[in-house]
């Protein structure tokens, strides 16, 4: 979610996992949002993951930080690890897998999975079939799926190997955002009610 307002809109919901996707922020304003973010994810059970800037997601009591792989260059692993920090990182081919599987994230993103109006990328859709190989690769580490995923796209993910699947403009930019998201969470727990491996 792009900041703390969305958040607190949707985490009482029933959401257990949301990141703060605040790419362009003052220090100041970020470090206010990731306060916010927690209260209301403290509140509800939620995790909070911090895009990017992992300093100030740790000095701030975040759960995880997810990084793309730019990041993850310019990134003191050892120093985020000493943090308490949870590490997510997103991949977008095999080379950028190899590196990530090297940093010993908790969990890998690839994306995008379907086409996406989130950001323009280089990388051409991955198809919900490659899922099923990066499950095969990162073993029992959880796998999330990114890109253009709607609500009856959702089970063909997690058939494909994905642990979790990641939403953003699907809410953001529908009609009725909070319908959307109980509508992801009752697809989710149909799922759930048929597979017991993700």
């Amino acid at each position: 979610m792009p900041d703390a307002a969305w958040i607190e809109r949707i985490v009482p919901l029933g959401v257990r996992l949301v990141q703060l996707r605040a790419k362009e922020m003052a220090e100041s304003r970020l470090r206010e949002e990731i306060r916010r973010s927690l209260a209301v994810c403290h509140a509800h059970d939620c995790q909070l993951i911090v895009n990017d800037h992992w300093q100030i997601a740790a000095e701030e009591g975040a759960d995880f930080v997810h990084l793309g792989q730019e990041d993850l260059a310019a990134t003191d692993l050892d120093a985020l690890r000493a943090s308490g920090l949870r590490l997510g990182l997103s991949t977008h081919d095999e080379a950028e897998l190899e590196t990530a599987l090297t940093a010993k994230p908790d969990y890998v993103a690839l994306g995008p999975v379907w086409p996406t109006i989130l950001k323009q990328m280089p990388w051409a859709p991955q198809t919900p079939e490659r899922l099923a190989h990066w499950r095969e690769r990162v073993g029992d580490l959880p796998l999330v799926a990114i890109g253009g995923l709607r609500p009856e796209r959702a089970a063909e993910v997690f058939r494909y190997g994905a642990s979790s699947a990641a939403v953003v403009t699907d809410i953001t930019l529908h009609a009725d955002p909070d319908a959307r998201v109980r509508e992801w969470m009752d697809t989710v727990r149909g799922i759930e009610a048929t597979r017991h491996n993700f």
